[in-house]
């Protein structure tokens, strides 16, 4: 566990199925601080810790194993106590979408998964199909 503080503001901050804390957003919007963001889009490089995975706009990860160990990362570290955060361009569907993966990899059931990352984080998350289709393999 680390002596990370909690977040300063709650907007876009989720509380995963096993407890831990994460945030979505957008990229380059203000935001208080993080110990880690998993940026899924090009854009500005936050003064903390990220890892940035390449993940086209509307669609999947381009690597798939990439992306899950990223998610497992950032999983982990919100497990310990870190503030996670999670960013694209606009932070609804391919942010939705890791959100989705996150809660998935910490116990939540594939199919309550979409449900649930849009009524806790944003109506339109997890915006194609194919973000849809991929979640079902994220497991």
């Amino acid at each position: 566990m680390t002596d990370a503080q909690p977040w300063s503001e709650q907007s876009g901050v989720l509380v995963l199925p096993g407890g831990a804390t994460v945030r979505g957003r957008r990229i380059g919007a203000a935001a208080s601080p993080a110990d880690f963001a998993l940026l899924l889009a090009p854009g500005p490089e936050p003064t903390w810790s990220y890892r940035r995975i390449r993940w086209p706009d509307f669609w999947v990860p381009v690597d798939r194993a990439d992306a899950l160990d990223a998610l497992r990362v950032a999983l982990r570290r919100a497990q310990d106590g870190e503030r996670v955060e999670v960013a694209c361009r606009g932070g609804v569907g391919r942010t939705g979408t890791a959100l989705a993966a996150l809660a998935i990899l910490d116990g939540l059931p594939v199919e309550r998964a979409v449900p649930w990352v849009r009524a806790g984080y944003h109506p339109k998350a997890v915006e194609t199909p194919w973000q849809r289709r991929w979640l079902r393999r994220v497991s």
